[in-house]
């Protein structure tokens, strides 16, 4: 990014991650650039699922977009050849481009904080550009994310693959769908207090799948699974002989997550059309409820039952935007 001499100012999404991470901190980015009046360019070079570091992802995996809800968006492959207007904020982006190619851990860390300052201020910013090079979860409402799932769409190839899908698997059930991240020997880091006894994790998940079925059901009950580890789609298909899940590629056991370059851009169609399908299941299981990638069926699915922050043991049913605590 260098200094040009357009009037125009901007927020930059740029993230390189999970689609769950990916399309929650564009929320964010989204709600600033709505609130400020600046034009959003959506940034996903670099993507953990593509191995062309200087593609942008987004256009890759959804349809184009010149428009958010009044905002105006930038989303295509042309980012390669944009100059972005200075002064940046945060102000390390104000550095040559060589000087930042290299933004430790802290950084990061830090410009999320600042970031997080501004929006949370409810003022703009003297910078004629803010990046959003950050992990901004949690910070828009949800109505912002709402706006986020309800304007992008997958590209009609995913979208086709996710509705193929639905009408010869989903239509006729009631579908439970099953999240699971595991994280296959990744740094989890929040989710890891989840995995510290890896047997009884397993436990809870197979109980999260009985209770879910224990609850009233319009159709007949089918169990959907979504996995990261193809232990975990081993070990409860054992105890549920009858769990539906998609054919996919899985990385060796501890070789980390399945967003990946290495897999290629099969590896997020594959992602996205299990997040989509899982937004359209009637009951939502999350383990863990940390995990960004269940957020869209966390807002969308009628009936969520997640593990309680505090106690991961107790399973809490989110239903008609009421919760209660359920057996576990």
């Amino acid at each position: 990014m260098v200094s040009g001499t357009s009037n125009d100012r901007f927020v930059v999404s740029r993230r390189r991650t999970g689609f769950g991470d990916c399309l929650w901190s564009l929320a964010a980015a989204w709600r600033f650039a709505k609130q400020t009046g600046r034009t959003l360019a959506i940034d996903w070079r670099g993507s953990c699922y593509l191995d062309e570091p200087f593609t942008n992802a987004f256009p890759v995996f959804f349809e184009p977009i010149e428009d958010i809800a009044g905002v105006r968006v930038i989303c295509d492959d042309d980012i390669n050849r944009r100059s972005f207007p200075g002064p940046f904020f945060p102000a390390w982006w104000n550095k040559p481009s060589l000087d930042c190619i290299y933004r430790p851990d802290e950084q990061i860390f830090r410009e999320r904080d600042q970031l997080d300052q501004l929006f949370q201020s409810q003022r703009d910013s003297d910078a004629n550009t803010v990046v959003c090079d950050a992990c901004l979860m949690w910070r828009c409402d949800q109505e912002a994310e709402r706006e986020i799932f309800r304007s992008i769409k997958p590209r009609p190839e995913i979208q086709a693959r996710i509705d193929a899908i639905y009408r010869e698997h989903f239509e006729a059930y009631s579908v439970i769908g099953i999240h699971v991240r595991h994280g296959n020997g990744e740094d989890i880091m929040g989710h890891a207090p989840y995995w510290a006894d890896t047997e009884r994790a397993l436990r809870q998940i197979c109980n999260a799948i009985d209770e879910a079925r224990s609850l009233p059901h319009a159709k007949p009950v089918r169990a959907f699974l979504c996995t990261d580890s193809a232990l975990v789609l081993e070990q409860v298909s054992v105890k549920f002989p009858d769990v539906f899940a998609i054919p996919k590629q899985f990385q060796a056991a501890q070789a980390g997550p399945l967003h990946h370059p290495a897999l290629g851009a099969e590896g997020g169609f594959s992602a996205l059309t299990e997040m989509y399908l899982l937004a359209r299941c009637d009951t939502v299981i999350r383990f863990p409820p940390t995990s960004a990638f269940t957020r869209y069926a966390r807002l969308f699915a009628p009936r969520v039952i997640e593990f309680d922050l505090n106690d991961p043991g107790r399973l809490i049913l989110i239903e008609d935007n009421s919760q209660a605590l359920m057996a576990s």
